[in-house]
């Protein structure tokens, strides 16, 4: 099929160096949960990405060295000759799909605690290390020796990922990661000697890297330079200007320009604080400053905005990390002019979450990412169906309308039922509170495959009994009915009920319908995500007076895992809504009217009474299960009905995030009519390799 002529710049191929990708999808450095510990399943998932048309596609960062690692957190390791089996299992994988394959090198330094090696980490200053949990560790300021060490360990690293079959070696300053990066900032750089004080000697490490990379394998292998241009916090750290200044003078250095900003967290904004491409005005400018070929990202979903920004001179390459999670398969798609079938990112970083729990990543558009290998999911691949024909699906949010669409795929008969008028469930509900429009995407693409089907039917308005069900006859029967929000409080902290007065109670279903509240408002948010801060924000919004209430320390506290909790916060108080953190909501009792609230510092024990017109309640969810414990009920029936089985899936079974509802209907449409041993784990595990158990008797003499 001939390429759109919108889209052929996207397709033509770029010398880097010493090699040549063969298209300008490159799949960025990105982290993915599994690192060292699961290995097949992390190569597996690189291969998928080129498998599906990504160009290049890159490792996370991996750690050269043991004084600088990062554990808890699983990345890759190149410590030395033991660890390039494992690399060397990535580079055959992307290499049997027509890919370029690239490592980010990656010494911590001031961001490694070495808790696993219990090295002193290692930075330009005396300094508190700069971690996400913050340990109890300082870094040292680093002697002449130990640059000239750092130059020969990353030396040794560069001639290691050769020798694994990499084409594409990284210099990694960005992120606040890198140690070439605190030693560009001035945050860090405290020296008077040769690397510190001036631009140009706080430059000098990552010029030496580049340089050395280049002198010990340059000639065959490319060398690239992962570098962040604004910390966004003025002179005082990196900024634009300075880095424009000093790229002007070493611009020709590497091969390739990786831009990134210095924070993970501002460079992999949420959809909720960014829009597609909202590093554009940062890395503008630096392309032309120098010949070689600069990637950069931006959450690229849409082949028109690719093509703009190589056209324009922004980027000659297009980076995507979450969009080739969300879609391994988009540079496919869009040579073959299949564009309706992309799904695109939403941008809800729970990919992220992968990492930041030490897990294997998950999407909440792709269920099969992180499964390539483990259970052996394609994103674009499943089976033909089994011995069953047909199968009833009641309820049409993000489980249910993945159960049908992967279900309609296998060449099932499907019908769909939705009691509501509208498909999509919570994601209809929730993509309309503020800065969640993007989540629609998961409806979007279901609804958009679905329609292709002519063996899924949908039917809106359809408020199913048991009787239906019987009546209907279909063989199996899938309860996608989701859940509702409670109003009796219970939650993390209070697992009793709780008697709140009805006339100003609210919870998250009624903000869903319409039903807004007015005046003086308390959002108490037990459930920790990203939901009670939107109420909060949506109400605020409305010209209430907002009070947040949360047992956490901080507003929002899981989405630390989706690196927005800091921009939930600030931006809530720029709002004007007020934070009160340690502390639970109890009804009055007693010696307090009815109506009147009151709170409890969960440390201090200190009661507060509280001024409100309404009360929103953010806690926890209960399974619609009505229709399965009426199923039950009838179950004598069934078999005159042709029922087989009646399986609850998403938020029906456990309500949880909408990744999971996703993960759970994809789970049932793969496992249907499959034989599943419940004895059995149901996905591959990769075990570390024992060592030869010593002679206990003599072990510590010997």
């Amino acid at each position: 099929m001939e390429v759109d002529e919108r889209y052929k710049i996207l397709f033509e191929p770029l010398k880097i160096g010493p090699v040549v990708a063969p298209n300008r999808f490159y799949q960025v450095p990105h982290c993915n949960g599994m690192g060292y510990r699961d290995v097949t399943s992390m190569a597996a998932l690189r291969a998928i990405k080129a498998e599906g048309g990504w160009g290049v596609v890159c490792t996370e960062q991996v750690e050269i060295h043991h004084t600088s690692e990062i554990t808890p957190y699983i990345e890759l390791r190149i410590w030395d000759d033991k660890d390039l089996p494992v690399l060397s299992r990535i580079t055959n994988a992307v290499h049997t799909h027509g890919a370029l394959a690239g490592i980010e090198l990656a010494y911590n330094g001031m961001n490694g605690p070495n808790l696993y090696s219990r090295e002193v980490p290692l930075g330009p200053s005396d300094l508190p290390t700069y971690t996400f949990s913050n340990e109890p560790v300082q870094a040292r300021a680093m002697t002449k020796r130990d640059i000239t060490n750092l130059r020969r360990w990353h030396r040794n690293a560069a001639l290691r990922s050769k020798a694994a079959g990499f084409d594409i070696v990284y210099v990694y300053g960005a992120h606040g990661l890198g140690a070439p990066q605190h030693f560009l900032s001035r945050r860090y750089n405290q020296r008077t000697d040769e690397y510190g004080g001036s631009l140009k000697n706080r430059a000098r490490l990552l010029v030496e890297l580049i340089e050395d990379t280049k002198d010990a394998i340059g000639n065959t292998c490319a060398v690239a330079c992962r570098i962040g241009v604004d910390e966004l916090i003025g002179e005082e750290g990196i900024h634009r200007e300075e880095m424009l200044e000093l790229f002007s003078e070493i611009s020709e250095l590497p091969d390739l320009w990786d831009l990134t900003l210095c924070s993970w967290d501002i460079d992999s904004r949420t959809s909720r604080f960014g829009e597609e491409g909202h590093q554009e005005p940062l890395v503008t400018g630096f392309k032309q400053l120098t010949s070689k070929p600069v990637v950069g990202v931006g959450r690229f979903t849409s082949p028109d905005a690719m093509v703009s920004q190589i056209r324009r001179g922004v980027l000659d390459l297009i980076g995507a990390a979450r969009p080739s999670i969300a879609d391994p398969f988009l540079p496919k798609k869009i040579a073959e002019g299949r564009l309706e079938d992309i799904r695109e990112c939403i941008g809800c970083n729970i990919c992220v979450s992968g990492d930041m729990t030490m897990s294997p990543v998950r999407c909440t558009q792709n269920p099969t990412m992180g499964e390539e290998w483990r259970k052996r999911w394609h994103p674009e691949k499943i089976h033909t169906k089994g011995k069953s024909q047909s199968v009833l699906i009641v309820g049409g949010g993000p489980s249910g309308l993945e159960c049908a669409r992967a279900l309609g795929r296998r060449g099932y008969q499907v019908t769909l039922a939705e009691k509501n008028k509208e498909l999509g469930g919570r994601v209809a509900q929730e993509s309309r509170l503020p800065g969640l429009a993007a989540w629609s995407r998961v409806l979007d693409y279901r609804l958009g495959q679905i329609r292709q089907m002519d063996n899924v039917e949908t039917y809106l308005g359809s408020d199913v009994t048991v009787e239906d069900i019987l009546e209907f006859g279909s063989e199996h029967i899938v309860l996608a009915t989701g859940s509702s929000w409670r109003n009796d409080g219970v939650g993390r902290h209070h697992l009793i009920p709780q008697k709140f007065p009805e006339d100003k109670t609210y919870t998250p279903d009624d903000i869903f319908a319409g039903r807004l509240p007015n005046g003086k408002v308390l959002v108490y948010d037990d459930d920790h995500y990203y939901l009670g801060g939107v109420i909060a924000e949506l109400c605020r919004k409305n010209g209430c007076e907002v009070t947040l209430v949360t047992p956490a320390a901080v507003v929002s506290s899981w989405t630390v895992h989706t690196l927005e909790q800091e921009m939930i916060q600030s931006g809530l108080l720029k709002k004007g809504v007020k934070i009160f953190p340690h502390n639970v909501v109890h009804p009055g009792a007693n010696s307090t009217p009815e109506s009147e609230l009151y709170s409890v510092h969960i440390y201090t024990k200190e009661v507060s009474i509280l001024d409100c017109d309404a009360l929103v309640l953010v806690t926890a969810r209960r399974p619609n299960s009505e229709l399965e414990t009426g199923m039950e009920k009838a179950r004598n029936s069934w078999t005159d009905s042709g029922v087989k089985s009646v399986t609850r899936i998403g938020d029906a079974l456990a309500p949880a995030t909408i990744a999971a509802a996703v993960y759970s209907g994809h789970r049932y449409a793969r496992e249907l009519d499959e034989e599943i041993d419940p004895d059995v784990v149901p996905f591959e595990r990769e075990l570390t390799e024992i060592a030869t158990e010593p002679n206990w008797k003599t072990f510590w003499q010997e």
